[in-house]
């Protein structure tokens, strides 16, 4: 064996390996050495008994005689010394068919989710087979994860469920889904096609806010809501805190922990829900504690946001909601109407129509997204193309949020 392990076998042994890899172990056909080097060339002259000129540029030898020449010198055919210098020969026609028959498999147990009827769901399967991810999970054994990301997607959404929980219930691990884990990854691409977006955040805050979007909760501390004149009914530390803030039109940092331990009810007949922080920071400046009630979601409404305003509607309240004028504001006020009852607060075509003449607009992205209460938004933005942000309306918003209005 030591032999084969000269420099004149290796790039012949090398070639031979990668011709029976193609073709699943069978010798046949030749391999050939460009440019072959001295003793390379003598090497194949003994090999197949023909001489060959030291001018020569290509010297070739079939696989058959190679197999010849090593039972002659060695005692053993081609496979086994192959199998001896380098490891057994791979049969990869034969892998490449495992692969395509388990990928076949793991899509057909995702396809018994009772969510995979949803498109989103298609999107994921469609994006994790086409950028190897399953042929991946194949290869190393991890089949079981499709199984498991199935089984938390249709868990979902959810009602303030801790993430271990949600781990637990649908793999029997509490750690399953911890941060960066392979399943983790797995629902957070689904949970962003399912936001509209084509990729889940790389930050752990923004991954936060994306579990928090289907009701599961990573921390109840980092999930907060930022409010403006919120009062409430009760005589809780954190009621009083709240109506304390109101008072004197303080905005209010309220989190899901703080709700949890000390709940809290709000008595707004109306409540105003925006999405960026600098129309509630007018508000505040402006109107102080004569604005009316006022929540600001940041973005995705996060967990802290959704119990407040369920109990607000709970006890009564009219919400009046907004979000940017682009494809995932419209998602939020779609998903606040299915969720809350919510009504639309200066989003319709005609406030869309008269924040573009305002100024420039960046371009929208993202996948388009419907306006079922005035379907004539989603059209004129789909038409212009372009994004409106909240903060160009803050003028009429403010207004809205005057006592005199």
């Amino acid at each position: 064996m030591d032999e084969l392990r000269g420099v004149e076998w290796q790039r012949l042994l090398a070639a031979a390996r990668r011709r029976l890899e193609q073709t699943g172990g069978v010798i046949d056909g030749a391999v050939g050495l460009a440019n072959p080097s001295e003793a390379e060339r003598r090497l194949i002259i003994g090999i197949t008994g023909t001489y060959r000129p030291e001018t020569v540029k290509r010297l070739t030898v079939s696989l058959a005689d190679l197999d010849d020449a090593l039972v002659k010198m060695h005692r053993m055919g081609l496979l086994q010394a192959l199998a001896s210098v380098g490891g057994p020969v791979r049969d990869r026609p034969a892998e490449r068919a495992a692969e395509v028959s388990g990928r076949q498999a793991l899509l057909a147990a995702a396809q018994s989710a009772r969510c995979a009827s949803e498109p989103w769901f298609a999107e994921w399967l469609s994006a994790i087979t086409a950028d190897g991810t399953l042929t991946r999970m194949v290869r190393r054994g991890d089949t079981h994860l499709i199984r498991q990301a199935a089984a938390v997607l249709d868990l979902l959404p959810a009602t303030f469920v801790p993430l271990p929980v949600l781990a637990e219930s649908a793999t029997g691990d509490t750690k399953a889904l911890v941060a960066g884990s392979p399943l983790a990854t797995l629902v957070l691409r689904a949970l962003a096609l399912r936001s509209g977006s084509p990729a889940p955040p790389s930050g752990r805050a923004g991954q936060r806010v994306l579990w928090e979007s289907v009701g599961v909760i990573v921390d109840d501390l980092a999930s907060q809501v930022l409010v403006l004149n919120v009062t409430t009914r009760g005589d809780s530390v954190v009621s009083r805190w709240l109506d304390d803030a109101a008072a004197f039109g303080i905005p209010f940092r309220l989190t899901l922990q703080q709700q949890r331990e000390h709940p809290v009810v709000p008595v707004a007949e109306d409540i105003f829900v925006c999405e960026n922080p600098a129309v509630l920071r007018a508000a505040a400046a402006e109107l102080g504690a004569r604005s009316a009630a006022l929540v600001c979601t940041e973005g995705i409404p996060s967990a802290a946001c959704h119990k407040l305003l369920a109990t607000a509607t709970a006890a009564g309240s009219r919400l009046r909601w907004r979000a940017d004028f682009d494809w995932t504001g419209l998602r939020i006020v779609e998903a606040a109407a299915v969720r809350h009852g919510a009504s639309p607060w200066r989003m319709g075509a005609t406030d869309y129509a008269a924040g573009l003449v305002e100024g420039e607009s960046t371009p929208l992205t993202g996948s388009r997204s419907g306006s079922p209460w005035d379907p004539a938004l989603a059209e004129a933005m789909a038409a212009e193309g372009r994004a409106v942000m909240e903060e160009r309306l803050i003028p009429i918003l403010r207004t809205d949020l005057s006592p005199d209005a």
